[in-house]
């Protein structure tokens, strides 16, 4: 891999076809752990969202190495657009992401804790016990964060959350 190839197939990823772009993806995941700085980046650039969709599935089909590059980016980049698409790529990553993500929130302000929700509720299920877990943190932010998200994980996560309330009652 070289920088050469890297704008080759980021210029693919703008302009090209629709077999080429998928092409292009293939080609990064093969890159692999190496490429992910680049496709953060241009998940971060002026373009068009399409582009990002197919950054941030490249960024998937890399894998676990993906979580921490995104996290540090949704937490620095302001930018609603790129936050949706980088969230939506952490989710896409599964239950390997859910114990950074919760972690990255305990110090986000309240939008950026909102993208790292919006990317729990993409793992769903694997992610519910871990959420739930936070119900008993001593940080009133992080009760109140996973009361949230297992709100929006809809049936399963509101569930569990009405079960943690049961639980309290009867401990009490």
């Amino acid at each position: 891999m070289n920088e050469s190839e890297l704008s080759a197939l980021k210029q693919t990823l703008i302009g090209g076809d629709l077999e080429s772009r998928r092409s292009a993806v293939r080609r990064f995941a093969e890159i692999g752990e190496p490429a992910i700085p680049f496709l953060v980046s241009l998940l971060q650039e002026k373009v068009g969202n399409e582009v990002r969709w197919y950054a941030a599935v490249a960024l998937v089909k890399i894998g676990p190495g993906s979580i921490s590059p995104l996290i540090d980016a949704i937490a620095r980049n302001p930018d609603s657009d790129f936050r949706r698409y980088a969230s939506a790529a952490l989710g896409h990553l599964g239950e390997p992401a859910v114990v950074p993500i919760l972690s990255a929130m305990k110090g986000a302000d309240p939008t950026t804790r909102g993208f790292f929700s919006h990317a729990l509720c993409r793992i769903g299920e694997p992610a519910i016990p871990a959420i739930k877990a936070q119900l008993d943190s001593t940080d009133p932010i992080m009760k109140e964060c996973a009361t949230l998200t297992l709100w929006q994980l809809g049936q399963a996560g509101i569930e569990s959350l009405l079960s943690e309330i049961d639980d309290e009652t009867r401990d009490s």
